[in-house]
């Protein structure tokens, strides 16, 4: 169940599933483009992107179960990626039963993969770009990736927060000086260290937990581009990218930056998904 409301030309709402209520917004018109964040990314993440596709696409974004605006009945439950995949798709229900374009970064990617495999229907054209699923690398590199991705959570239990999101920006190999010329200063929101702790906790483990089907995707018959930042060459994240495009037999593309290249280069990121998606 869902309600929109207009907010001058953007509209927002919350949509109630299982376990919570998910606060979602929407720009533009046409075709819908749900974009999904990475780390703890919210509805907001997007925010210098969805201008520059509003002409084109009805983009849409949301918060993450136990994420800025979208309550938990149980504000302990277990977070899985089978769940937001499915919450994903109630999002999308919200907005009528055709096909949408879906764009994923990082744990977003994953999400996006997941909601091609549980609700292929639902997606018309799947950008994954850096999904964090070592399982698809070979034995060794499989195990430096699983042991670098350990290595945030025993950062977070040494240190806290602070520790954590500095070894993370360590493990992807993260440049913040990596972004657009014009890439604006913005301060972090309140709600920030909350989103953080949340995703820590409770959507990091979630990922570690997930394994993902490359059979049901391939079964799914959605179409499925991998896609990798220019800047992360020599990744682990870069590698699963290249691994999901040569199992899958899907194209494999280059956006600007690394890791976090789709938040840093918010113009670059439209760019592409409109010659990608075909606008």
């Amino acid at each position: 169940m869902s309600a929109h409301r207009k907010v001058g030309a953007h509209r927002e709402g919350f949509q109630q599933v299982d376990g919570a209520r998910l606060y979602y917004k929407a720009v533009g018109s046409g075709p819908v483009l749900l974009m999904l964040a990475g780390g703890d990314g919210d509805a907001d993440a997007f925010d210098l992107t969805t201008p520059l596709l509003s002409d084109q696409y009805t983009v849409v974004t949301y918060d993450r179960r136990g994420l800025s605006r979208s309550v938990l009945d149980e504000p302990e439950q277990a977070s899985s990626i089978e769940l937001h995949a499915d919450d994903a798709q109630a999002i999308l229900a919200a907005f009528g039963a055709e096909p949408a374009y879906v764009f994923g970064g990082s744990i977003g990617a994953l999400i996006g993969l997941a909601l091609a495999a549980r609700h292929p229907a639902r997606v018309r054209t799947l950008i994954a770009f850096e999904p964090p699923v070592p399982e698809l690398l070979p034995a060794e590199p499989r195990a430096r990736a699983i042991r670098a991705r350990e290595s945030v959570q025993e950062a977070l239990r040494a240190g806290g927060i602070a520790t954590a999101m500095q070894q993370y920006a360590r493990v992807a190999q993260l440049n913040l000086q990596d972004r657009e010329p014009d890439f604006p200063v913005v301060q972090p929101s309140a709600r920030r260290p909350a989103n953080l702790q949340f995703f820590l906790t409770h959507d990091a483990p979630a990922v570690g937990r997930y394994r993902l089907s490359i059979e049901a995707l391939r079964t799914a018959g959605t179409r499925i581009i991998a896609a990798a930042g220019k800047s992360s060459v020599d990744t682990w994240l870069r590698q699963v990218a290249e691994a999901l495009a040569q199992q899958l037999g899907c194209p494999l593309v280059e956006f600007a930056g690394d890791h976090a290249g789709f938040v840093m280069h918010p113009k670059a990121l439209a760019a592409s998904l409109r010659g990608l998606f075909g606008g």
